[in-house]
């Protein structure tokens, strides 16, 4: 398998926008994808991801904007197409073949030989049950022969539309396993989904929208350092709030006042420090504790999308 030589982003969209008569399904997005690593593209339901997947694919034009995929403009997919590989829709295998006997049907459309199937295969880790009939496969396994169709052109660019859905915690964890694999071995690839959990562990960095808008885009720990991390303290008698809050201005940990107690952004940390100093100087504590934001409480938070899911 060839690693990415290539330069300049892998995608790069300029306000591209989609609509259907008066809705906005992507409204104005503007992102730019490096070559290799795995890129999550997150959002609620609705958000907008399948139909910005199916525009860099050429499956539908957008109404206005430009982009472009491998350098060539997303308006001419057959420029690039070659390079890409993709899964979008439920996998279509023929239950009654084996799993190489699905590729090699594959393959000879693709015009690549049988070397190119055990490459797939042992990337997907089904090299050992490629001779069984695929009927026999789990959900899983039938997800990564998918994948592994998707690969048989060695393409560059790998997008995903949702790979996980309907899986198990066991398929979940497979494909994830596979996606930072490809992201190893040089490819770029674009996962969409809407749960942030069944795929932070593989991506190096996310894209989040919301309503076709664009609400966040950077690395992985980018997202981790918006969320929330404050050590809520309350004391036992309200009384001494103000007496608490001076003993924190002293110590030099910043804090807000909500009415019961007290916030300190960033001082998890000294709970324990926290909480002798306030006994020393003659305030009981009723509550210290640590409020902290994963990042699925993050993602959440910025799309809104508590109700939703």
């Amino acid at each position: 398998m060839t690693p990415t030589t290539a330069r300049g982003p892998a995608i790069e969209l300029h306000g591209l926008t989609k609509q259907f008569g008066d809705f906005t399904a992507v409204d104005d997005l503007s992102v730019s994808v490096e070559r290799g690593g795995v890129v999550g593209l997150l959002g609620p339901n609705g958000a907008g991801k399948s139909t910005t997947i199916r525009m860099l694919l050429g499956l539908i034009a957008p109404t206005s904007g430009s982009g472009t995929v491998l350098g060539h403009d997303v308006t001419r997919p057959s420029a690039y197409m070659r390079r890409v590989g993709a899964l979008v829709e439920a996998p279509v295998i023929y239950p009654k073949l084996s799993g190489r006997d699905n590729l090699r049907t594959l393959a000879v459309l693709a015009g690549v030989g049988d070397e190119r199937i055990d490459e797939v295969l042992d990337l997907v880790d089904l090299t050992g049950r490629d001779g069984d009939r695929a009927s026999d496969y789990s959900l899983g396994m039938k997800q990564r022969l998918a994948i592994a169709a998707a690969l048989l052109k060695d393409p560059e660019l790998v997008i995903l539309d949702e790979p996980t859905n309907g899986l198990d915690p066991a398929g979940i964890v497979e494909i994830r396993e596979l996606l930072i694999r490809l992201g190893q071995i040089g490819k770029t690839v674009i996962v969409s989904s809407h749960l942030l959990a069944e795929i932070q562990a593989a991506c190096d960095r996310l894209i989040i929208i919301k309503r076709g808008s664009l609400v966040f885009e950077g690395a992985t720990h980018e997202l981790l350092d918006k969320a929330r991390n404050e050590l809520v303290v309350v004391p036992e008698d309200r009384s001494h709030i103000t007496r608490l809050a001076a003993l924190l201005d002293e110590n030099g940990i910043e804090f807000a006042t909500n009415g019961v107690g007290l916030r300190a952004p960033g001082a998890t940390a000294r709970s324990a420090f926290v909480n002798r100093l306030a006994f020393d100087n003659g305030v009981t504590l009723r509550e210290v504790r640590a409020d902290v934001e994963d990042l699925e409480d993050v993602f959440l938070r910025l799309t809104n999308a508590k109700e939703t899911n």
